[in-house]
């Protein structure tokens, strides 16, 4: 598998994320879901990459700077052709190593706590990502998780 820098104008991760977006809607009221759109995937503070398998695009996540030294996890998608192949893994230590290159003490997460993130958040627990509080601007919710990992 290849992992790039993605600049969002491609086809198949256009679809993709569209796809990710209906599925935190799908899972959570609205005003839970903290997904960013392409503008904000987009913006300076974040960086995106793609996965792919060939020329097949497998997922995709990203890498926003909270400060200096903190960064969140963000749009973490695996395609649906290419779950449980190791393409979740393969992008969170990506971006794992890459808080680690840019000296981050922290890498940080919110995620849903329904059914339907379960396999989100057993992936975050099986690298030693560990429960925490709302960080940030969020705020305790019942359809949020908040995870962290010391780098």
């Amino acid at each position: 598998m290849r992992i790039i820098e993605d600049d969002l104008t491609g086809v198949e991760i256009r679809a993709l994320l569209e796809s990710h977006f209906a599925g935190m809607l799908a899972n959570s009221p609205p005003e839970s879901c903290h997904f960013l759109d392409f503008d904000g995937l987009n913006a300076p503070d974040v960086t995106f990459w793609s996965i792919w398998d060939g020329e097949k695009l497998a997922g995709c996540g990203a890498l926003k700077e909270l400060s200096n030294d903190h960064g969140e996890i963000k749009s973490m998608r695996t395609h649906g052709d290419h779950l449980r192949k190791g393409v979740g893994a393969a992008m969170l230590i990506h971006i794992i190593s890459q808080g680690r290159r840019r000296r981050y003490h922290r890498l940080s997460l919110e995620t849903g706590s329904s059914e339907g993130f379960l396999p989100a958040r057993t992936l975050y627990e099986a690298h030693g990502f560990k429960y925490c509080a709302p960080f940030g601007n969020y705020v305790e919710d019942p359809f949020s998780r908040f995870m962290t990992l010391a780098i």
